[in-house]
C-alpha cells in the first residue's frame, strides 16, 4: 500500500491522522516528523514517499518558504497541506507552490478519507467552500474565466459534469451520482478542460463557479 508522511509539530493531530490513514489504507506506512528541519532530513534519505501531508504553520515554515524547500527537495513527491488556515488566498497560493491539495484541519474524518482517495486518484483537492467562493486576491485576479461561447461548445452531459464539478465533488462522487464509471467522468473532465482552455480542473472550478448551469442546460 501507501508511505504517507504527517509532517505536522501536533503530537495529537498526528496520531489522528495516523488513524484515518489505518483505516482508511489498511497496510500502509506513516512516517512523522514535526518541523520543517526534520522533514527535509527525512525525504532526503527516504525517495519512496508516495505522499507528504504537510502542516503550513509547523516550526520552520516560514511563510510558504517551507513548503519551496520541500517541493525542490523531493519534486516528483505529491505534498497535501492539512492546515488550519483560513485565508483564501494563502490556501490558494499554496497551490501555486507545488502544493496538490489543502485539507482543512476541522475536516472530519469522512472528508479526510475522501479528500486523501481523490489526491490519490490523481485529482488536486480543495475544500468545496474553498473553490466555490470568489476572492480578491492578487494570486487569483488574472486566474481563468469560462467565455459563454466556450461553455456552449459542452454537450448536455459535459455542463452536468462541471455542475458537480463545481460543487468540489471527486470524479468518484461524480460517478456515483451520476451512475455512470468514474473512467467515463475522467473522459470528460478531459474534454472539459479542453474545450475550455483550462490547463486543470482547479482553475475550472474557480472559474465557473459563478454558471448558471439552468440556462445552458435547458437548451
Amino acid at each position: 500500500m501507501y508511505k504517507i508522511l504527517v509532517a505536522d509539530d501536533h503530537p495529537l493531530f498526528r496520531d489522528a491522522i495516523v488513524n484515518i490513514i489505518g483505516i482508511k489504507y489498511p497496510g500502509s506506512t506513516t512516517y512523522e516528523t514535526e518541523d520543517v528541519e526534520s522533514t527535509l532530513a527525512f525525504v532526503k534519505d527516504n525517495d519512496e514517499i508516495d505522499l507528504i501531508l504537510l502542516d503550513l504553520n509547523m516550526p520552520g515554515m516560514s511563510n510558504l518558504s517551507g513548503l519551496l524547500d520541500l517541493r525542490n527537495q523531493c519534486p516528483t513527491t505529491p505534498v497535501v497541506i492539512v492546515s488550519a488556515e483560513q485565508e483564501k488566498q494563502k490556501i490558494l497560493q499554496t497551490l501555486s507552490y507545488g502544493a496538490v491539495g489543502f485539507i482543512a484541519k476541522s475536516s472530519s474524518k469522512d472528508v479526510i478519507g475522501d479528500a486523501l482517495d481523490s489526491i490519490f486518484q490523481g485529482n488536486v483537492y480543495l475544500p468545496s467552500d474553498i473553490m466555490r467562493s470568489p476572492t480578491n486576491s492578487t494570486v487569483t485576479k488574472n486566474e481563468f474565466q469560462a467565455l459563454p461561447e466556450s461553455i456552449s461548445l459542452l454537450t448536455r452531459r459535459e455542463l452536468i459534469v462541471l455542475q458537480h464539478l463545481t460543487k468540489g465533488e471527486a470524479n468518484k462522487q461524480i460517478a456515483f451520482n451520476l451512475h455512470i464509471s468514474e473512467t467515463t467522468v475522467k473522459s470528460h473532465v478531459s474534454s472539459i478542460l479542453k474545450k475550455l482552455g483550462a490547463s486543470n480542473r482547479v482553475k475550472v472550478v474557480l472559474g465557473c463557479s459563478d454558471i448558471d448551469f439552468n440556462q445552458y442546460l435547458k437548451r
